[in-house]
């Protein structure tokens, strides 16, 4: 069976860097769906949304409808997502509304609930590998009156892009301990425990999965050479001005469907006594399937 994300089999590698560059979406407004409802899609509108997964992990949806979380619940199940990461943050659903926490709490002391800006990262990546988040969506039910911005990348296209360039820097990111989470503590104790794992790494499905954070603090990176070499030449392409680095706002009625890509988020502003920036985020242990 072919590899392409073995560094061993070339040819495998090669028809597969073929296949994704040819079918690579770089032009933002090829990636929104105009959809009517979420949670009941057209056979044509589930056709588009899909094909632009399978072609560049990740679709934006469009509607006019008023959305709930059940909605999201939904739209999610009809592309095999089913296996929510009910995190403890979450609703009883184990969908996440990510807006500014006024008040004291534990919200406060996670940046999506601020309205800092958030660097780069893959969602999850905290998490052990039971429970690695997959597929992700992200829905705007209302947006900031200024900023609030994301950019986008396919993490295989960020795979490729390293790959072409040094194959060694995607051995460094795919060994066991290439970056570390440190535990986070609470005033009860150990509340969630260091996670050592790679930054790439094949499911059991033969699909790379990506996990990755651009934050400096609390994250430990393996204390040699080559892995700083390979983070190093990361952030130079996340900084970059790739073509297949896209950006976008989401609007009210949009939406973001993904295998879990590469994304950031720009701080924003909110307007006095207006409707605060909300997002709804449901996150998969699933990936997306027909």
């Amino acid at each position: 069976m072919p590899k392409p994300f073995d560094l061993n089999d070339h040819d495998a590698y090669q028809r597969w860097r073929e296949h994704k560059l040819a079918h690579a979406i770089t032009d933002l407004n090829q990636f929104v769906v105009e959809i009517d409802d979420p949670a009941t899609l057209t056979p044509a509108e589930h056709a588009a949304l899909l094909s632009r997964c399978q072609h560049s992990n990740m679709a934006i949806y469009a509607t006019r409808r008023d959305i709930s979380e059940p909605d999201i619940k939904a739209l999610g199940e009809q592309f095999g997502l089913h296996r929510l990461d009910a995190n403890w943050l979450a609703d009883d659903l184990g969908i996440s509304r990510i807006t500014v926490c006024q008040e004291e709490g534990q919200r406060q002391a996670y940046i999506p609930y601020t309205n800092r800006p958030i660097k780069w990262h893959t969602d999850g990546y905290y998490n052990p590998p039971e429970r690695q988040i997959r597929a992700m969506v992200l829905h705007c039910a209302h947006d900031a009156a200024q900023g609030g911005e994301n950019r986008l990348l396919d993490h295989e296209i960020a795979y490729l892009l390293l790959r072409d360039a040094e194959p060694e820097h995607i051995r460094a990111l795919s060994v066991p301990d290439a970056m570390t989470i440190p535990e986070r503590t609470d005033e009860h104790g150990v509340a969630r425990p260091a996670q050592t794992g790679p930054v790439f790494s094949v499911d059991e499905t033969g699909h790379l999965h990506m996990r990755y954070t651009a934050r400096t603090r609390s994250i430990e990176w393996k204390d040699d050479d080559t892995t700083r070499a390979a983070v190093k030449a990361l952030e130079h392409l996340l900084e970059s001005d790739a073509p297949h680095i896209l950006r976008t706002r989401l609007s009210p009625g949009m939406g973001l469907l993904c295998n879990n890509v590469l994304h950031d988020r720009a701080a924003f502003t909110d307007a006095p006594e207006a409707e605060q920036r909300l997002l709804y985020r449901a996150r998969y242990l699933d990936r997306i399937t027909p």
